[in-house]
């Protein structure tokens, strides 16, 4: 059975805020080494510009993760990947995609001597929640921070 937008919307009241769009970035970058740092730089500057500077680095963080692990396992000569940072009423998600769809991450614990395998356990752990999505062409990994609700009042004086 398929559900157009509003019939999802309906199926998930208790997430309704979450679908609410106030900022997004999306970027495509090539499948070099220096398109990490680039978009680890712009999301974590973007967050900061979005009135969440203590997501700076952990924003980083996850780009660098995710954007690594799609450039290693996910790209294809010639194809680029994407990064998107989408900040919604009650959350902030960075999404990666890429054009392998077949090779979707994995959870698992890295050995002592491995010199990979620590990145997405990273990413659960500074992050709320982590999956994949299927794209027509690909798959694209996400990570969502919650956001706990700014107070409009003004600060006391000190």
């Amino acid at each position: 059975m398929t559900l157009d937008r509003e019939e999802r919307e309906a199926h998930l009241p208790e997430r309704e805020p979450l679908l609410h769009v106030l900022r997004e970035d999306r970027l495509n970058y090539p499948p070099v080494p220096s398109s990490v740092a680039l978009a680890r730089h712009r999301a974590s500057r973007l967050i900061t510009e979005w009135g969440y500077p203590e997501l700076a680095w952990a924003t980083g963080l996850v780009v660098s993760e995710l954007g690594t692990n799609a450039l290693l396992h996910g790209c294809l000569r010639d194809r680029l990947f994407q990064v998107a940072v989408v900040l919604r009423s009650a959350c902030f998600r960075i999404e990666v995609s890429d054009p392998r769809g077949e090779r979707l991450p994995t959870l698992r614990s890295a050995g002592a001597s491995e010199c990979f395998g620590r990145g997405l356990p990273l990413v659960v752990h500074v992050t709320d929640r982590w999956g994949t999505h299927p794209r027509t062409v690909g798959k694209t990994v996400y990570a969502e921070f919650d956001l706990k609700p700014r107070s409009t009042a003004a600060p006391e004086a000190r």
